[in-house]
């Protein structure tokens, strides 16, 4: 049988051997929750989680080798990251790659590494035509004395157990910080952060840090005020949020924004949305635990175990049920207690439970949800998406449709009836980087989504 199916869309229908198969439906989409989780992280269309043993599972869309698991094909549903089942403190997912933090305080990282973003000293790798790592490389000079470490858009950023902050890939807007805009395939001193430092969080082209008296710093792209300094302009070296030399508990880069937590519990943001200085935001100017800032949204985890999102939700990534955008911090849908942690990152995200497990909303199309399918649970202006929080499955389970019970058998039927014609979602902008060479204009674009937007 002929066919040319769009797998992300419509159901398959194939006759073989007189037996009808239907191919699974966002309902269909069934299996044992994702347990024994100790915290999450949102990357660009796929997540990562860190598992009380240690180990990081990932999943989503996989062309970058960001998943880990020495392939490129897309899961989704977790699958564990080759050599990392154990003996990992930390994980962070960035654009087209990812990175870890070891027990024995190194940093690894994996997948595209076309602006060197893997620090591995090089812009290659033995994947993806010769721009990625499949599985987990060391950072040159970083495989000891690593605190804590960050996956940006094409760059990475880590803190040093003696507090100092160091960068290493593009670097095309002075995100690593050490008063260049040259690119790194090695970890560089961020200027004048070498020491005082307590957290360190990279955006997509801009890089923020904490400092140990509870200061705020940034540094990169600055169109939309990002760095909150009162300017529009770049800084190739930290300089000073306004209003925030102290009194910070944490702070997050985003797309074009960051937000900080106050020691006092509140959640101030800056950038595009909010201008070039820092802003409370509505509904979370007290009772914060820790926040993060995505491309276009953000969301905080309260005291109380709740999560509370705000800002561009058309792909249900505020999950409050709607597809509504909201200035203020609305409750999050199911989840008003019983989160552990909470990450955001372009149009999806996710939070682990106190129980070990992992739920996620908004955009699906590539399977960063984690649950089994890419067609749903729901359909979001013609995307896969969940309104509310869905939970992460451990593996789908085999549907039985028309007689065929194993998926084994599925496949076979498949193969026999010769239909097998998918169509891709449209990925992420840096790969088309990539192909084309255009890096810098790869960057540019997945950076300012909302730029893009209101200029056509």
């Amino acid at each position: 049988m002929q066919g040319i199916v769009r797998a992300s869309i419509i159901a398959v229908v194939v006759v073989a051997a007189g037996v009808v198969w239907q191919g699974p439906t966002a309902t269909e989409a069934s299996g044992d929750p994702l347990t024994g989780i100790a915290a999450v992280s949102a990357g660009f269309t796929h997540t990562c989680a860190l598992t009380t043993g240690g180990g990081v599972k990932c999943w989503g869309w996989n062309g970058a080798a960001k998943l880990g698991n020495g392939t490129t094909t897309d899961s989704s549903t977790p699958v564990n990251v080759t050599g990392l089942t154990t003996g990992v403190a930390a994980v962070s997912a960035g654009d087209g790659h990812t990175c870890a933090l070891t027990t024995g305080a190194g940093a690894k990282c994996w997948g595209i590494n076309n602006a060197g973003q893997l620090g591995n000293s090089t812009t290659t790798g033995p994947g993806c035509n010769g721009f990625c790592h499949t599985t987990a490389v060391n950072v040159t000079g970083l495989t000891t004395g690593v605190a804590g470490v960050s996956a940006g858009g094409l760059h990475t950023c880590a803190l040093t157990t003696g507090g100092g902050a160091k960068c290493w890939g593009f670097n095309g807007s002075g995100q690593l910080g050490n008063g260049t805009t040259t690119d790194s395939s090695t970890a560089f001193n961020v200027t004048g952060l070498t020491s005082g430092v307590a957290a360190v969080s990279a955006g997509p082209i801009h890089t923020c840090a904490l400092t140990t008296g509870g200061g705020v710093k940034c540094w990169g792209d600055n169109f939309y005020g990002q760095l909150g300094n009162g300017t529009t302009a770049n800084s190739s070296t930290p300089v000073d949020v306004t209003g925030l030399t102290s009194g910070v508990a944490a702070v997050s880069a985003g797309g074009s924004q960051a937000c900080a937590l106050t020691t006092g519990g509140g959640v101030k943001c800056w950038g595009s949305g909010y201008g070039s200085t820092p802003v409370d935001v509505t509904g979370v100017t007290s009772g914060v635990a820790a926040v993060s800032a995505g491309a276009d949204h953000a969301c905080a985890l309260t005291t109380g175990g709740g999560v509370k999102c705000w800002g561009f939700g058309p792909y249900g990534q505020l999950g409050n049920g709607t597809t509504g955008s909201s200035s203020a911090a609305v409750d999050v849908t199911g989840l008003t207690s019983g989160a552990a942690t909470v990450s955001t990152k372009l149009d999806h995200t996710c939070a682990s439970t106190t129980g070990g497990g992992v739920k996620c909303w908004g955009r699906n199309n590539d399977g960063q949800l984690g649950v089994g399918t890419t067609t749903g649970p729901e359909q979001c202006f013609g995307f896969a998406c969940s309104r509310t929080p869905v939970s992460v499955l451990a593996a789908p389970k085999p549907v039985p449709v028309g007689g065929i019970t194993e998926l084994a058998e599925v496949a076979h039927s498949l193969q026999q009836a010769n239909s097998h014609a998918f169509d891709h979602s449209i990925r992420p902008w840096w790969l088309a980087a990539v192909v084309a060479g255009t890096v810098a204009i790869g960057v540019y674009a997945a950076s300012h989504r909302r730029r893009l937007r209101r200029d056509g």
